[in-house]
């Protein structure tokens, strides 16, 4: 537990948006874990496990206990529209921008700009970046089309990046 549990509530607190939502969500992990202790305890893929378990737990919890999941078919022809009018986005990522930083500052700095980011940007863009799941695979996990799980990363790239900026600049100013 103690070699994990970093991993555990991190992927969680992401994908959740949600400290108090993921320490619940973390300790359903580990009671899994437990159950399976006798298949866990020499595995070398008790890591990877762990992962998928906290992974489908926290989907598990913000489809039964959020009434985030309408019916996307309804929101297609809505989104279609918002598509075609909206321009692309071309979002440049300077490696300078959290490069003064140091580990724990970057990753503060982005897990509060994750947390800013409308829930199904937040989800799909968490799952394909951080849980390294491809797009296909992100659109089964939400069970969402391909074209809505792409949509949603590339507003929440475009979203993520002032969030980014404004927060370096306020941290630079506190320092």
């Amino acid at each position: 537990m103690r070699a994990y549990q970093d991993m555990v509530f991190s992927t969680a607190a992401r994908l959740a948006g949600n400290d108090r939502q993921a320490e619940d969500i973390a300790q359903e992990v580990f009671l899994r874990a437990y159950e399976h202790f006798a298949l866990l305890h020499a595995s070398s893929t008790a890591g990877g496990w762990l992962k998928t378990v906290t992974t489908n737990l926290t989907l598990n919890y913000l489809s039964r206990y959020r009434k985030r999941w309408r019916l996307f078919s309804e929101l297609r022809s809505a989104s279609a529209d918002e598509d075609s009018a909206a321009p692309e986005f071309g979002v440049p990522q300077p490696d300078t921008l959290l490069a003064q930083l140091s580990a724990e500052q970057r990753r503060l700095l982005i897990d509060g700009a994750l947390r800013k980011l409308p829930e199904h940007q937040r989800l799909a863009l968490v799952l394909y970046h951080f849980e390294e799941l491809s797009y296909e695979e992100t659109a089964i996990k939400l069970r969402v089309s391909l074209a809505k799980v792409k949509t949603d990363i590339r507003r929440a790239r475009a979203t993520l990046l002032p969030l980014l900026q404004t927060s370096g600049i306020d941290d630079e100013r506190a320092q």
